[in-house]
């Protein structure tokens, strides 16, 4: 029998929140995965705002800028057997 169930860590305990109908003293193998807190979609980016406010110079600012710049240039290029428009 396989199972997914949720527990909470207690020490070297895991409390399991459900019966698991197996009697007891049965040996069981145990599968762990961090299940994490589950924030809200958007909670890290927020929690992380502000972290590099300390350091950021304007220089940062400038890098950016330029980056920004420069992804809204097009990325396509003419084909060589084109001519340039108006010719």
């Amino acid at each position: 029998m396989n199972r997914r169930i949720q527990g909470i860590v207690h020490g070297r305990t895991i409390e399991i929140g459900e019966d698991l109908g197996i009697p007891d003293g049965e040996q069981v193998e145990v599968i762990v995965s961090f299940a994490g807190n589950k924030r809200p979609w958007g909670q890290g980016i927020l929690s992380s705002a502000g972290a590099l406010a300390d350091s950021w110079t304007e220089e940062d600012d400038q890098i950016l800028e330029e980056i920004y710049q420069d992804r809204k240039r097009t990325s396509r290029r003419d084909s060589p057997n084109e001519l340039p428009a108006g010719q």
